[in-house]
């Protein structure tokens, strides 16, 4: 099956840590593996961001990048690129045409990318597929007046809802959310993303660190949602534990990232800045190393429609202590694997990171049962065997060319 995968944003070949660098990419370079391991041909449709970027890339055995040129060729804020989606969604139709070759499906990860998929595919008859990875209206909830999103955010994936065929929803907090936005429950798929089960194990090296001391990790892009800084207030309440926070700039650009400084004041501000280390963006492939030198890991964000890093953790064996928000109310489960606590609350975190970091035993329990949920439950091959299933029922149902929703 050739499937078309449209991510406008979210390269799977970027380097990752950036604000608009994260999850979103991991997903689409994963799953894109992941099927095309099971035989499927994929190529992915970026938007291009840079003057020297080739049209096309090669990114492994079935699998290619195909880089669009709509809107300037050098990075812009994702929610800035809404004026350039027509043009992005009229170059690969066209492409299509050109090229000699249409998808069986298009699968469109994000809103934005939803609008291209659906102005490429519509004409051809070939049905779309749409996971939203974040909602605007969970979005503005939680930001308010500081979500940037365009104005007209959520009325579109309304309409997206509501003209694709099929909407894959990554948790069920997800699926309410979808609902209550007007997609009908029969449209909605429930598949959540995967996890690299062989580069994040509990086998293997781990980051140096100091045996005495306790280690909480967390792990995200330096944004404020993450919930950094309630971590480390929560530091107040775990005394004699490091706190080890990965993501954002490099480690030499921290110094001038205001997310980062407002970070280091607040350690001090909490007296516990010797104890709170901020490493900077890591290799991707050393990851494993960072999460298997943990004690616990913390992911403590005010929202958060999947969650990948619990799961990463997870599968190195290693318990969790996370927001009750979003993906995390359904990878970790409460008393089990990890610790569900309420969000923005860094005296809950933090009675609840002492009373792992304090109970060797239960740590031990909740990291064993966590690795076998995440091996069970959150395979790649799992999640690329269920989308090929949906993908093959919407292509038995394909519509005549030009129908519409």
């Amino acid at each position: 099956m050739r499937i078309a995968m449209i991510s406008e944003h979210a390269s799977p070949l970027a380097e990752l840590g950036g604000v608009d660098a994260g999850g979103q990419n991991l997903h689409v370079a994963d799953l894109s593996t992941a099927l095309a391991d099971l035989g499927h041909e994929v190529r992915i449709y970026t938007r291009r961001d840079a003057e020297d970027q080739p049209v096309a890339q090669p990114m492994g055995d079935g699998v290619s990048v195909v880089n669009v040129p709509a809107g300037p060729a050098r990075y812009v804020p994702k929610d800035l690129l809404l004026p350039h989606m027509k043009e992005f969604g009229d170059w690969v139709g066209e492409h299509w045409r050109d090229d000699n070759w249409q998808p069986d499906v298009t699968h469109a990860h994000f809103w934005m990318s939803g609008l291209a998929a659906i102005a490429a595919s519509r004409p051809i008859g070939v049905p779309v597929v749409q996971t939203f990875h974040a909602l605007g209206s969970v979005k503005r909830r939680h930001q308010g007046a500081m979500d940037t999103s365009p104005r007209l955010r959520i009325g579109y994936e309304r309409a997206i809802g509501g003209a694709v065929d099929r909407v894959v929803a990554q948790c069920q907090d997800e699926v309410r959310e979808l609902i209550r936005l007007g997609v009908p429950r029969t449209r909605i798929s429930l598949i959540p993303s995967g996890v690299d089960a062989e580069r994040f194990t509990p086998d293997g090296p781990a980051q140096t660190r100091d045996p005495d001391r306790p280690v909480i990790l967390s792990v995200g892009r330096m944004v404020e949602r993450k919930g950094f800084a309630d971590v480390i207030r929560a530091m107040r309440v775990v005394p004699n534990a490091e706190c080890v926070i990965v993501g954002g700039p490099p480690g030499a650009e921290l110094g001038r990232d205001p997310v980062a400084k407002g970070l280091q004041a607040l350690a001090a501000e909490c007296d516990v800045a010797n104890r709170v280390r901020l490493v900077g963006a890591v290799p991707r492939e050393d990851m494993p190393r960072w999460y298997r030198s943990a004690d616990v890991l913390a992911s403590a964000a005010w929202y958060e429609p999947f969650g990948l890093t619990p799961l990463e953790a997870m599968a190195c064996g290693v318990p969790v202590v996370a927001s009750a928000v979003g993906g995390m109310l359904d990878t970790v489960v409460d008393g089990l694997t990890g610790t569900l606590v309420s969000p923005r609350d860094p005296r809950a975190l933090g009675k609840a990171l002492r009373r792992l970091v304090d109970d060797r035993v239960r740590r031990l329990a909740y990291g064993t049962a966590a690795l076998d949920r995440a091996r069970s439950c959150y395979s790649w091959k799992r999640a690329a065997t269920q989308l090929s299933s949906v993908y093959a029922s919407l292509c038995r149902l394909r519509r005549p060319t030009g129908a519409v929703a």
